[in-house]
């Protein structure tokens, strides 16, 4: 791989807006790998920072950091709440986590697994209410899901899965969301109605998105700002148009690759070494 290019340091976050995400040095380890060294990054209220890195950068342990399901060194905010000495139940009414594969129960339906996004504000003992249940069955209209309801988890499609698992994490109303790939398994219109939904969300509630992505030009069309993560370090942040190049592509991804903008979006094309 040939030496790294010049990279815009980028700003810490979105300006004159206050921090929604604080992460201030945080290192975590992961049996014998270092899976992040010394990470600090601000992500602003209502901002949409993409994840972005190859295989093995540290994406996911970030997003699992922020919720504290991995340990780690360092500290982080969420809305002032410091994750590591917080309980589950309390992170879980500030973020919620679409991870990339979640884990589902096979026998249970759809309508009972999306309204378990309602438990961090049900207390102890005590059953769902109607704010609860009329919360899940907007998240399922929001996500096309209504028709899926009485279905159990484990006749779906993966795509449909996924879906399933953005409309538990949006039943959580929770402001800030972490979406690990979330469009991994799903074709294309699907991936545009889900990322289109999300940003629809973040306008009408200020909602704080941080996803981890490995499609750029999804990355570039929708995040504010990308931050750039490299065995574990983030080496850079910026807004797409700085930092979708075609040099620093090829750096850390070891990709060649065309980079078009266009209609004020960035579009990732690959390109062949050698032609046909």
């Amino acid at each position: 791989m040939s030496a790294a290019p010049t990279l815009p340091a980028g700003p810490s976050a979105a300006a004159d807006s206050p921090s929604a995400v604080r992460i201030s040095g945080v290192s975590a380890t992961l049996g014998r790998t270092q899976a992040l060294r010394n990470v600090t990054l601000e992500v602003a209220r209502g901002e949409w920072v993409a994840l972005i890195g190859a295989n093995g950068a540290g994406k996911t342990t970030l997003l699992r950091s922020v919720c504290g399901l991995v340990p780690f060194t360092g500290e982080i905010a969420v809305d002032g709440l410091i994750v590591g000495s917080a309980r589950r139940r309390e992170i879980a009414r500030h973020l919620a986590l679409v991870p990339q594969i979640p884990r589902t129960p096979p026998g249970m339906t759809v309508g009972e697994y999306v309204l378990l996004g309602r438990t961090p504000h049900i207390g102890y003992l005590a059953s769902e209410t109607k704010a609860d249940r009329v919360a899940a069955e907007k998240a399922l209209r929001q996500l096309a899901l209504v028709r899926f309801a009485p279905r159990q988890l484990g006749s779906l499609s993966g795509g449909e899965l996924q879906r399933v698992v953005l409309a538990r994490a949006l039943a959580q109303e929770a402001p800030v969301l972490l979406l690990d790939e979330p469009t991994s398994a799903l074709d294309l219109g699907r991936q545009q109605e889900a990322l289109e939904l999300v940003e629809t969300l973040r306008a009408e509630v200020e909602l704080t998105v941080i996803c981890a992505m490995h499609d750029l030009t999804l990355a570039g069309q929708y995040a504010d700002r990308l931050a750039l993560l490299d065995l574990g370090r983030l080496v850079a942040t910026g807004p797409p148009r700085e930092l979708l190049s075609e040099e620093v592509i090829a750096a850390y991804y070891g990709a060649q690759v065309e980079v078009i903008h266009r209609d004020g979006g960035v579009f990732v094309l690959p390109r062949r070494s050698r032609g046909r």
